[in-house]
């Protein structure tokens, strides 16, 4: 019991961890072209320094809509208690099946700890919306394939 909440503890912060990476890149790229829209002088070619405006200006606008999307992952990643047993599925579950072993929490892809691949995967995912609520020994269909809840 105490090593499944370790690699719970793990889990999350590797989530966390895959957020604040996030995070910061994305801050870098808004910075870099709020830098270069300054930067960006008037030239002889007008059209083109329009042009050049314009792209930077939906790139940064692009920036804030991931921005705000990452925000969201920090308030699911809050919503999680990793110190909670539940014999039923739910957010900050690991979910481990015949097929692969879930974290269900954000999508943050595969992370290896102690040589296993766990797959952070959302609640609003596809997989993590069919492991929502499911429990040992339930049995589901997802891409034509049977996926055995084993523990």
């Amino acid at each position: 019991m105490k090593d499944s909440l370790k690699i719970k503890q793990q889990l999350f912060e590797a989530c966390l961890q895959f957020v604040n990476n996030r995070s910061l890149t994305i801050k870098q790229m808004m910075n870099s072209n709020q830098k270069a829209l300054l930067s960006e002088t008037k030239s002889s070619a007008g059209d083109k320094h329009e042009t050049g405006r314009a792209m930077l200006q939906l790139e940064m606008e692009k920036a804030s809509q991931q921005l705000a999307s990452v925000q969201q992952m920090k308030e699911v990643l809050n919503k999680i208690s990793i110190g909670k047993t539940s014999k039923v599925s739910c957010l900050g579950s690991v979910v481990i099946t015949n097929k692969a072993t879930y974290y269900l929490a954000i999508s943050a892809g595969k992370i290896l700890i102690k040589n296993i691949d766990y797959f952070a995967v959302s609640i609003n995912s596809p997989i993590g919306k069919q492991l929502l609520g499911s429990s040992v020994g339930d049995v589901i269909a997802f891409n034509d394939t049977k996926i055995i809840e084993i523990y």
